[in-house]
């Protein structure tokens, strides 16, 4: 009988003891992945930060958006900025179009853009010597399917275009703001 006990009790301790360790590798395995996120969310920012500094930036501060913009639309660009596509218009002249995800997965560059309204401002900012700043106003939102690329089109005008996923992903958002002016401002860094 005090065999049983004790083999009994050598087999709790055994089974508590596994769970000890099972919980201790859980708790390093958990602050392991929290380190992870936390580093790759800390990289990610002071990444975004540079591209800020170093290219384009597209604004609307209603919305609190301001990412970078790339030359090109490749997925490499798109996961972390903006993109404008190449070929259409370019600061402040003609069909300026841009595009980005509107999702989790990446960057979560125009995760609002669905929050607009017409009469909003956009801004894209020039880091030159001059810090050229270029303002649109929206005029247009609209959904169209994902071939309908004759919003790409040059319209003759002076124009911003930003295209992004639905929530879905099966159309396209598609705002239109037309282009008011530009200021400098000099010095500014």
């Amino acid at each position: 009988m005090q065999n049983e006990r004790e083999n009994a009790m050598e087999k709790e301790l055994k089974k508590r003891n596994k769970l000890f360790v099972i919980g201790v590798i859980m708790v390093a395995l958990g602050v392991g992945v929290l380190a992870f996120f936390g580093y790759r969310k800390i990289s990610r920012e002071l990444y975004l930060r540079k591209l800020l500094k170093e290219n384009i930036n597209f604004e609307i501060p209603r919305l609190d958006i301001k990412v970078p913009v790339l030359e090109g639309t490749s997925d490499k660009a798109l996961q972390v900025s903006a993109g404008h596509f190449e070929g259409t218009g370019s600061l402040g002249k003609g069909n300026y179009c841009i595009c980005g995800h509107n999702s989790t997965i990446y960057a979560e560059i125009f995760n609002d853009l669905d929050q607009i309204r017409i009469g909003d401002d956009m801004y894209l900012v020039d880091n030159d010597e001059k810090h050229t700043k270029y303002q649109y106003t929206v005029n247009e939102y609209k959904i169209v399917e994902p071939q309908d690329v004759s919003v790409l089109g040059d319209f003759g005008d002076d124009r911003i275009t930003v295209i992004s996923c639905t929530d879905d992903g099966k159309q396209r958002q598609v705002v239109v703001g037309t282009f008011k002016g530009k200021t400098e401002e000099t010095g500014k860094q």
